[in-house]
């Protein structure tokens, strides 16, 4: 059965040259184990976290192409000073996709009620044509749904949805994001409206405002305004918000958050402290769309308050097997709705590696999405 399912997927090498290849290399696909299925791949997605391990910390200015139409191969630069942040992959040709759709071709025993069903997956190594993987790690998408519909049901709506259980675990009652018109900023305003629970979008230009506006958001602050700083305590201070979400994880972003929401909180002291507020502020940086230092004025905070990391993956673990099924299911129900993601083209494998396609899709853009069809 393996060698009817032979197909290419794309791979990404750094070498301890300092070179980052991508390229399309033949794989064949084995039996499925009894729990396992094989998925004929027809819509993947390229998010940001996607490009970490795509391009990592090439220089894509330094983009040379290679190869044949059909087999294209793209090379790049690798800043020495960035060598020792990827130490642990150095040398090895990495599958790459976070998460995809398509049909099940194949299952083994346990799991032979899956074939033919359209299904959404998560597993890494989704730039591919078939992929193997347990049959726990799809979902069976609702009647009707596409490929298309199902590719993204993961990364960003999970993400946006964790983000809620997070602030409504940690007593939270009010949440700010940045980068908000993307496609998961997006779908959490859409929650946050479903849920009643005051959202501040902050955007960089007036287009990505009006995005936000047309779905019902509030409160949308245009960081390139001049009186946005003043604007983004009021808004603080009228929601309560004291959890935010940063995308953009480089420079002050973050830090003119999180004064902001000391700023807020002073308003409403009766008595002067040189320790600041009481009030705890918690900013999560989850994102690089700014890859450069990130910068905190801290003693503009206070002394109430913390900045950490935030990713999918331990959230889900931390949060319990009853928290991600129910999160899960969430999105299965509201797959068209809360959850749609829009795309600006479909690309095929080949296509992925054309250097022009390649600049489009890594500029990370607010409204450029890419979904890749490795069928195509």
């Amino acid at each position: 059965m393996a060698d009817e399912y032979r197909g290419l997927e794309l791979r990404s090498e750094a070498t301890e040259g300092g070179e980052l290849t991508l390229s399309l290399e033949e794989i064949t696909v084995s039996d499925p184990a009894a729990d396992e299925v094989i998925v004929r791949v027809e819509a993947a997605p390229i998010n940001p976290s996607d490009l970490g391990l795509l391009l990592g910390p090439a220089d894509v200015s330094t983009m040379q192409a290679g190869g044949s139409a059909e087999r294209p191969v793209l090379t790049f630069a690798i800043p020495e000073g960035r060598l020792s942040g990827i130490k642990a992959r150095l040398g090895q040709s990495m599958p790459v996709g976070n998460e995809g759709a398509g049909t099940v071709v194949a299952a083994g025993a346990d799991a032979s009620q899956l074939v033919g069903k359209r299904v959404g997956m998560l597993g890494g190594g989704m730039y591919t044509q078939y992929r193997k993987l347990k049959a726990r790690d799809v979902v069976p998408l609702p009647e009707g749904a596409s490929a298309a519909d199902g590719a993204a049901m993961f990364v960003n709506p999970l993400t946006a949805l964790g983000f809620v259980e997070t602030a409504k675990a940690e007593g939270h009652k009010a949440i700010v994001h940045t980068a908000a018109a993307s496609n998961l900023g997006q779908m959490l305003q859409k929650i946050c409206l479903a849920d009643g629970i005051p959202l501040v979008n902050i955007v960089r230009k007036p287009e990505q405002a009006e995005i936000l506006r047309g779905i019902g958001a509030a409160h949308v602050l245009d960081s390139s305004a001049d009186d946005f700083r003043e604007r983004l305590v009021d808004a603080i201070a009228e929601t309560r918000a004291t959890v935010a979400f940063d995308a953009i994880g480089g420079g002050k972003s973050g830090s003119d958050i999180v004064q902001a929401m000391e700023a807020a909180a002073v308003r409403n002291m009766t008595e002067y402290s040189r320790y600041g507020s009481d009030q705890f502020k918690q900013l999560y940086i989850y994102g690089a769309l700014d890859l450069a230092p990130t910068m905190l004025n801290r003693l503009s905070f206070g002394f109430q308050w913390s900045v950490s990391g935030w990713l999918l993956t331990p959230f889900m673990t931390k949060a319990g097997r009853e928290v991600v099924g129910r999160m899960r299911q969430r999105v299965v129900d509201e797959l068209t709705t809360t959850f749609a993601s829009g795309y600006t083209a479909t690309i095929g494998l080949a296509e992925a590696l054309s250097p022009d396609v390649l600049r489009a899709y890594e500029r990370k853009a607010t409204g450029e999405k890419y979904l890749i069809d490795p069928m195509r």
